[in-house]
């Protein structure tokens, strides 16, 4: 579509490689004028020509073309369509010197990470159009098998075509996309990537962003449907012995596998098919097809899934994985397979509609804003401005998050266990006649005001590390990835602390209070329970105190903001004047003035922090002493790294042989046929013409955006 604001053209695209490559015919001199619901006006190197529209053969996913058929001034009806070259190419009518070179050619441009696409045309006769468009219409009213219909109709009229041409669009990335994909391998984060580009323009982009190296070994189609094989072979005669057996049987099914440290895959999305569908790849296999009518109760199903754990375990065995011309129902495939056969928390990360189903199906989904519209940004869980920014939401806030989360829960479970549990051991000297230890309202307000505000603030403001050396040392994500921070063992060494500390706190005062009377004769039994709630609270607390590595102002305010409201609540719940009101409700009258006024029974509660703290610190001292050293101190004594410098997108050598498969130089999303044709407009969008952007996805699964405008 197109608007006029003064003397400028304004277009309205369905994607911006469209938008980009209108622009380009205007500077060659050929002019998008004006549209119509049946009209196309165009300025032929200042010639203004009216084409009739008849007909528009919608795009998508699956067809991986559009056409159009318009009657030009002379009254001749003609047949234009775009798409990507593989199936440009398998339509021509003939092959000759012309087609031969633009080949080369499309060669060329995906060596030099440039999307291409094909544009080729046919003449159409008056009698074929009239037979044709009368099926179309009754293909087009039909309740039932429209798509399917109008699907077999367009396949039909887009044959026998002639070569035009071939484009080219160069295809550049954000900044700092390739030291972003770099940071995710050094944090231990698999990436896969999922991509409508030809297998030669995502290799170059792989290797300029550096997710391939130069001492990689590239497993192609061939050599991985061999492994897969031989792995499912070796799978159902060993049933049963596990998936170490299995993985480790994978990494030596590759004769070159033990000379080459890192591997890759890079595979079709014709073969992933195979790989998703019941075991198709198995089937080609004439042997192995021999061989398994002799196994017991080995089915169609069975094998498919057989198939497509192999082919995970061979993936994640590689460093990168790289899957070229899928469509966007295969990408959800994809992260729907890795979630079937592997205890991962997969990452999609995209920015056009075509990746909407990948971020769904993902356990967390981020969507970019950028030139690919919105879709992606409204079906995410994050959005962000730029690629880049994926660092910091991983391993600053993400870490951080983790951190503050585990925190969180230890030191809530810890206070639980390290204050209530006293009533327990109260029980075993009262006889178990349900009477409590505490003061009422100190059980009330234990975990509401006394210890919550630290155990908050250390679950929203801490950090272990800060943000720039999370960003300098990305291993230390991998702490999140084991579950160091919180697991069965954590939760059951904060029971023993929690456990440990009740009893401390306990039986201390109990033995303080056994055979002496303080100097105020202090030694009641409003007294011990005001000694023991004492201790049991200043213990947490400096337990919070000692293990909280980031100290803000608000930090300090919850600590003392606890403090006070014990002491300030303390003071109104134990006043002579509310006994006098409600003596059955507040009756621990004068108890904590009583009792921490006396010195002995100070002395009684700082020998209980003593207590409490010692194990604290002599773990700290043991692990200084035997090596065991903190994150920081691992940070402060490891080497600082020379940055590497930066990487452009550039024509890299070629690797190996590949098979040509085109990208698609156009929206994955269904096209806007039945709109046009309809006379409704789109809305204007903030498209920008130029050097657009390179749609591939990770595991992660992250996309590789244009610069932001």
């Amino acid at each position: 579509m197109v608007e006029e604001k003064g003397d400028q053209l304004v277009y309205q695209a369905a994607s911006p490689d469209e938008e980009a490559l209108v622009l380009a015919a205007r500077n060659l001199g050929y002019i998008f004028l004006a549209r119509t619901q049946d009209t196309i006006t165009i300025s032929e190197l200042g010639k203004k020509r009216v084409y009739k529209v008849l007909a528009m053969l919608d795009f998508n996913s699956d067809r991986k073309r559009m056409s159009v058929l318009v009657r030009d001034p002379q009254g001749k009806i003609r047949l234009y369509t775009k798409g990507a070259d593989t199936v440009i190419l398998e339509r021509l009518q003939n092959r000759g010197p012309n087609e031969t070179f633009t080949e080369r050619a499309l060669d060329h441009f995906a060596e030099e990470t440039l999307r291409t696409l094909c544009l080729a045309s046919k003449e159409v006769s008056e009698v074929e159009y009239s037979d044709w468009s009368r099926r179309h219409h009754e293909a087009s009213i039909l309740l039932q098998g429209r798509a399917q219909e109008l699907d077999t109709l367009y396949e039909e009229m887009e044959q026998n075509l002639q070569l035009l041409g071939a484009t080219a669009i160069e295809d550049k990335l954000q900044d700092g996309v390739p030291e972003t994909i770099q940071m995710l391998k050094l944090g231990n984060i698999k990436v896969w990537v999922l991509t409508g580009d030809k297998q030669e323009t995502a290799a170059n982009i792989g290797y300029a962003c550096k997710l391939l190296t130069d001492d990689m070994e590239i497993l192609e189609e061939k050599e991985i449907s061999e492994i897969l094989e031989v792995h499912c072979v070796s799978n159902n005669n060993s049933r049963g012995s596990g998936e170490a057996q299995s993985s480790s049987c994978l990494s030596q099914q590759h004769p070159k596998a033990s000379h080459h440290k890192k591997r890759a895959v890079i595979i079709s999305g014709s073969f992933l098919d195979k790989i998703l569908h019941t075991g198709e790849v198995l089937k080609e296999k004439r042997r192995l097809w021999r061989w398994v009518p002799f196994r017991r109760a080995v089915g169609s199903e069975q094998q498919g899934s057989l198939v497509e754990k192999a082919f995970v375990d061979l993936a994640t065995s590689c460093q990168a994985v790289i899957c070229c011309r899928v469509t966007p129902k295969q990408k959800a495939l994809m992260v729907q397979l890795v979630k079937k056969h592997k205890k991962a928390i997969t990452l999609a990360i995209g920015d056009g509609a075509n990746d909407v189903n990948m971020i769904k199906t993902a356990d967390i989904g981020v969507g970019i804003s950028g030139l690919e519209g919105a879709q992606a940004v409204q079906c995410s869980d994050y959005a962000l401005a730029q690629f880049s920014y994926l660092q910091r939401l991983l391993f600053i806030h993400g870490r951080w998050a983790y951190l503050r989360i585990c925190k969180f829960l230890r030191y809530f479970f810890y206070k639980t266990f390290a204050g209530l549990m006293a009533q327990v051991w109260f029980a075993f000297h009262s006889g178990f006649t349900a009477q409590p230890l505490y003061e009422g309202w100190f059980l009330a307000l234990y975990n509401i005001f006394y210890t919550a505000y630290p155990v908050l603030s250390m679950g929203l403001l801490e950090q272990d590390v800060s943000a720039k050396k999370s960003l300098e040392f990305p291993e230390l994500y991998v702490v999140g990835q084991q579950d160091e921070l919180f697991n069965y063992r954590i939760f059951g060494i904060t029971l023993l602390h929690g456990v440990s500390t009740s009893l401390a706190s306990f039986y201390i005062a109990f033995w303080a209070f056994k055979d002496h009377v303080g100097s105020k004769a202090v030694g009641d039994y409003e007294s011990f329970a005001v000694t023991v709630a004492t201790s049991a609270l200043l213990s947490v607390l400096l337990e919070i105190i000692l293990d909280t590595k980031f100290w803000t102002v608000l930090s300090f305010v919850m600590v003392a903001a606890s403090l006070l409201l014990f002491c300030l609540f303390s003071f109104m719940t134990q006043s002579i004047d509310a006994f006098r009101i409600a003596p059955a409700i507040f009756c621990f009258p004068d108890a904590s003035r009583n009792a921490l006024t006396d010195p002995y029974v100070l002395l009684v509660v700082l020998l209980s922090l003593v207590v409490n703290t010692i194990p604290s610190l002599t773990i700290h001292l043991y692990h200084t002493m035997t090596g065991k050293t903190t994150i920081q101190q691992k940070i402060r004594l490891k080497a600082k790294r020379a940055p590497e410098p930066s990487v452009e997108l550039r024509a890299h050598v070629s690797r190996g042989s590949f098979h040509r498969r085109s990208s698609y130089a156009f929206s994955h999303q269904e096209g806007y046929a039945g709109l046009i044709t309809r006379g409704d407009s789109l809305r204007a969008g903030n498209a920008h013409p130029g050097l657009l952007h390179a749609e591939v996805q990770t595991l992660a699964l992250s996309s590789l955006p244009s610069p932001s405008p």
